[in-house]
């Protein structure tokens, strides 16, 4: 595995501020798919149950409580990051199968890859 030197400098202060923005992303992310009427109408399109926008969004939820949790042990964060790059993953499967345009699995496309960046760097915690 490649490592990044985690040591106390920029590429640290970039990957802890990265896991702060992405676990607060999916904590919101997955708090909206539980109580966002916007996400009822969404899954209907995606031609899933609607109790699989709740366990997205509970996965959504634990998956960025432990990336923020990784800002203090970097064994949650890189498992967060392998947890939310699956989920991001049958995102970017789901758009695909719908036939959405492209721009539509962009978000997730960029989101798995700062979680790579994220298991890139915290995979030694592993």
């Amino acid at each position: 595995m490649i490592e990044i030197p985690n040591e106390q400098g920029g590429i640290h202060i970039a990957i802890t501020v990265l896991e702060a923005i992405l676990g607060l992303m999916f904590l919101m992310s997955g708090l909206m798919k539980l109580v966002g009427k916007q996400s009822v109408e969404m899954f209907k399109h995606y031609q899933y149950p609607q109790w699989f926008r709740v366990v997205a969004g509970i996965v959504e939820i634990l998956g960025g409580a432990a990336m923020v949790a990784g800002i203090w042990s970097p064994a949650f964060a890189a498992w967060a990051g392998l947890w939310l790059g699956i989920t991001m993953l049958g995102a970017i499967f789901t758009h695909i199968r719908v036939k959405d345009p492209a721009k539509g699995s962009m978000p997730a496309l960029i989101l798995l890859v700062l979680l790579f960046l994220v298991v890139l760097s915290q995979g030694h915690a592993l």
